[in-house]
């Protein structure tokens, strides 16, 4: 049980690893605070567990047996009379258990917790963190103002060098330059108060001869906030519905053909992704024993490299099953039985057929191309030991 919790979570970690670089980009480039990007993985969670579950009930059960395999144990088992389906009844049963908790993540939790991401993000780009200030570039603070802050410390309350211009509907405009200043709260949430410290303003209007120059020992201006647009509701998109609402949109007759394919499309998708687990105990035991005097991993890079693609697969069958180009459940379910066939033949090769291998023709050339790269690097190490005049015997010892 440990190993197996321990490879789901490795599994999910690597997973959230290269999202949570791509989102400490994206918050940095928003002007949003660092906690943001905690928040948002949390919300990911359960959408890279439901792949994650997968490929660690895969990698626990063969790796198990592969354990088993390379240590003789296996034999022994066999020796007995214990059958391959005998030693794979723990496994189901874990199986089992993780499609339901897959199940539940994907059909209720996983919705939910991408709606609220999506709510992040675009919080984020809407402002409602704080107005985005950048220092050493013009922002657009409010409506027709912008500032410039050439230096900001003390976590942006001391600032200076700045710069400010605003311009009215009637044409008048402002422009302010000043040495310090700071951002101030106000009583009113829709406005914040930004303080400026010796400087010179410069007013001017259509019916100015002039400019009017006007210099300050402190002076405010009020800044009105951008008002944030209140987020939709949930099931803006198929992957934020309920698989009981997919359910509902997909069976009504009043909802456009393409809405309800899509449902259905994504009702599906879900359905086969549970599926799929309760075949990985037999994939894993085909793919766990590599062949006698081999301690080959090659099965446990492909066992990986099926489930991807079996994954992305499936994704792919979605959208064309979404557009209606083919019925949802043919797209979806076909590929289903034809990754269903493939598992159960390695495991018949593997469980019934004496010396079988469902591999075999891709070990022998993985030792033939593993020899061949050795002869490579060995000739390269001899030719350099020819050029500098020494013997390759006298390397060797």
């Amino acid at each position: 049980m440990l190993p197996l919790l321990a490879t789901l979570a490795i599994a999910a970690s690597l997973l959230l690893l290269e999202k949570m670089l791509n989102l400490f980009d994206f918050v940095a480039a928003e002007g949003g605070p660092v906690s943001v990007v905690w928040r948002m993985l949390a919300n990911l969670v359960p959408e890279y567990l439901s792949l994650g579950i997968p490929i660690g009930l895969l990698l626990g059960i063969l790796l198990a047996f592969r354990r088993l395999a390379t240590s003789s144990e296996l034999d022994i088992f066999r020796a007995v009379g214990m059958s391959y389906f005998r030693l794979l009844r723990v496994p189901f049963m874990f199986a089992m258990v993780l499609a339901a908790i897959n199940f539940a993540i994907v059909g209720f939790i996983q919705p939910s917790s991408r709606y609220l991401y999506e709510e992040l993000r675009f919080e984020l780009r809407s402002g409602a963190f704080g107005a985005k200030v950048r220092v050493g570039e013009f922002n657009n603070v409010g409506k027709n103002l912008t500032v410039r802050i050439d230096e900001s410390r003390d976590n942006g309350n001391a600032l200076s060098g700045l710069f400010v211009f605003a311009q009215s509907k009637s044409g008048q405009t402002i422009a302010v330059t000043a040495e310090h200043g700071q951002f101030l709260r106000t009583d009113d949430p829709d406005t914040i108060l930004l303080r400026l410290e010796k400087g010179t303003l410069v007013h001017d209007a259509p019916s100015y001869e002039s400019p009017r120059v006007l210099s300050f020992t402190s002076h405010d201006i009020p800044i009105p906030l951008p008002k944030i647009e209140n987020f939709r509701t949930r099931g803006g998109k198929d992957r934020e519905y309920l698989i009981t609402e997919l359910i509902q949109i997909g069976g009504d007759a009043q909802k456009p053909p393409l809405d309800r394919n899509r449902a259905w499309a994504n009702f599906h998708f879900r359905l086969v992704e549970v599926a799929m687990m309760l075949l990985l105990p037999l994939l894993a035991l085909a793919l766990a024993i590599p062949p006698k005097r081999s301690t080959s991993a090659l099965g446990v890079f492909l066992s990986i490299v099926m489930v991807v693609t079996y994954h992305k697969v499936n994704e792919y069958a979605e959208g064309v099953g979404g557009m209606g180009i083919v019925d949802p459940f043919i797209a979806l379910w076909l590929p289903f039985l034809i990754f269903t066939a493939l598992i159960l033949w390695m495991y018949h090769i593997i469980a019934h057929v004496p010396g079988g291998q469902p591999i075999g023709a891709l070990e022998v050339f993985a030792t033939k191309a593993g020899k061949w790269t050795k002869r490579l690097f060995r000739f390269g190490r001899k030719s350099r030991l020819a050029t500098l005049g020494m013997p390759a015997s006298s390397a060797e010892t």
